[in-house]
């Protein structure tokens, strides 16, 4: 991967509904070039996915939390996990507990609801969110774009 690929990567990460006519000309390419690199990028698996990112608390999701789970019973667990619609990320971890889960729920309530279905897998400790600074970050941030149009 080049420097005009991480370029392409930066706008495309800030919107990734550009075209690829716009996108061009901020890589200065030709739409027909983008279009290869991105195709590339896609069938490399760099470029995963596009998606549209939902506001939680729009669409009345108003509480957040994280879980830290312990369980003997992986296969079971994860199955729950796939199948709980309050489960936003699953991941596996090092350290006394095994998984780190990211729910989101309508309320503490239903956290707290979606909690007891949890205990006959194993041992939690959650965490409620009470704000966050920021939800993500960029894998490319900003200043290393001002870098890439630099050389």
């Amino acid at each position: 991967m080049d420097n005009v690929d991480r370029n392409i990567l930066y706008h495309l990460q800030h919107n990734a509904r550009l075209s690829r006519t716009e996108l061009g000309k901020l890589v200065n390419l030709s739409q027909p070039a983008v279009t290869e690199r991105v195709h590339r990028m896609e069938e490399q698996g760099v470029i995963k996915e596009y998606r549209t990112i939902i506001s939680p608390e729009k669409i009345g999701k108003h509480a957040a939390a994280f879980m830290l789970f312990h369980t003997k019973n992986c296969l079971a667990f994860l199955d729950f996990c796939r199948s709980s619609p309050e489960v936003a990320e699953c991941y596996r971890i090092s350290g006394d507990h095994n998984y780190l889960l990211k729910v989101i729920a309508d309320s503490t309530q239903d956290l707290e609801e979606f909690g007891n279905l949890c205990d006959s897998y194993g041992n939690y400790t959650i965490l409620i969110v009470m704000s966050s600074a920021f939800d993500h970050k960029d894998l490319i941030p900003d200043h290393e774009e001002e870098n890439l149009l630099s050389e």
